[in-house]
């Protein structure tokens, strides 16, 4: 694993997860730009969606100062209790960069979760 001078590690989100991904019954993304949120409860779309993103690498930005804004964000519910939530460059208040990139995967999930609550999926 990469060590940064800043004391942070690159990590998968599977990783960063202290719980079992497998347990994650609900997701909610907020766009950032918007305010807008959307919630996906469908079983096979949060396992297919979770299965796709579980192994990407955040790699630490060397620049940790505080920011702005936000793209998106993204909570994992297990039931009623949120068990996580990060964004595509920032978890547990720490930046990062994405290995593949994130952002296409999350936009495209984001734009399909009104189908995919309908059972239309597909990213």
């Amino acid at each position: 694993m990469l060590l940064t001078g800043c004391g942070l590690e690159e990590k998968t989100l599977a990783e960063f997860y202290e719980e079992d991904l497998k347990d994650v019954s609900k997701i909610v993304m907020t766009d950032g730009n918007t305010g807008y949120k959307e919630t996906v409860t469908d079983k096979e779309a949060v396992n297919t969606f979770i299965d796709e993103i579980k192994d990407i690498k955040f790699l630490p930005e060397e620049n940790q100062e505080a920011r702005t804004g936000f793209n998106y964000s993204i909570s994992f519910f297990d039931g009623n209790e949120e068990t996580f939530q990060f964004g595509p460059t920032q978890v547990n208040e720490n930046y990062y960069y994405t290995e593949p990139d994130i952002h296409p995967i999350l936009t495209d999930f984001y734009k399909n979760m009104s189908e995919i609550n309908g059972r239309i999926f597909y990213f």
